[in-house]
C-alpha cells in the first residue's frame, strides 16, 4: 500500500483528536447536559484554551481535504514518489506539532508551523499540477 494512505489515515486520526480535545474541553466548561444535548442554548464564550483548540480544529478542516485531494491524488494518479512521501510526513508532522502549540498560545511558532505544513503538501501537489 502507498505510503501517501498511510499518512491520509494518520490525518483521520489527527482529526478524530482535535475533534475529542476540543470537545473535551467545551464540555468542562458547558456541562455534560450540553454535551448529551441538542446544544440550541445560547452558551457564554469559550475560555481561552477551549476557544483555542476549537479554532485549531477548525484551522485542521480547513486544510484536511486539500492534504486528501493530494495524497489520494497522487495514488490515483500514479504519481507517488519518494517526495510525496517526505511531503505528506512533512505536512502530518506540522500539523501533529501544530495543535498542542495554538493550544498552548504559543504565537508566531505556530506560524511557522502552520506555512511548513502547507509546503509539505505542496510538495504533494506538485506532480499533479506540473506532470
Amino acid at each position: 500500500m502507498p505510503v501517501e494512505l498511510h499518512i491520509a489515515a494518520w490525518g483521520a486520526i489527527l482529526l478524530l483528536v482535535h475533534i475529542f480535545a476540543a470537545v473535551h474541553l467545551k464540555t468542562k466548561q458547558y456541562g455534560r447536559d450540553w454535551n448529551v444535548g441538542a446544544r440550541d442554548e445560547a452558551v457564554p464564550p469559550l475560555n481561552p484554551v477551549a476557544g483555542r483548540l476549537a479554532r485549531a480544529q477548525a484551522n485542521f478542516l480547513e486544510t484536511f481535504p486539500i492534504a486528501i485531494v493530494a495524497l489520494l491524488g497522487v495514488v490515483i494518479a500514479g504519481r507517488t514518489s519518494a517526495w510525496t512521501a517526505l511531503g505528506g510526513w512533512i505536512w502530518l508532522g506540522a500539523r501533529t506539532i501544530y495543535l498542542p502549540l495554538y493550544g498552548f498560545g504559543v504565537p508566531v511558532v505556530r506560524t511557522a508551523v502552520f506555512v511548513i505544513s502547507l509546503v509539505g503538501l505542496l510538495m504533494v501537489l506538485k506532480p499533479l499540477l506540473l506532470g
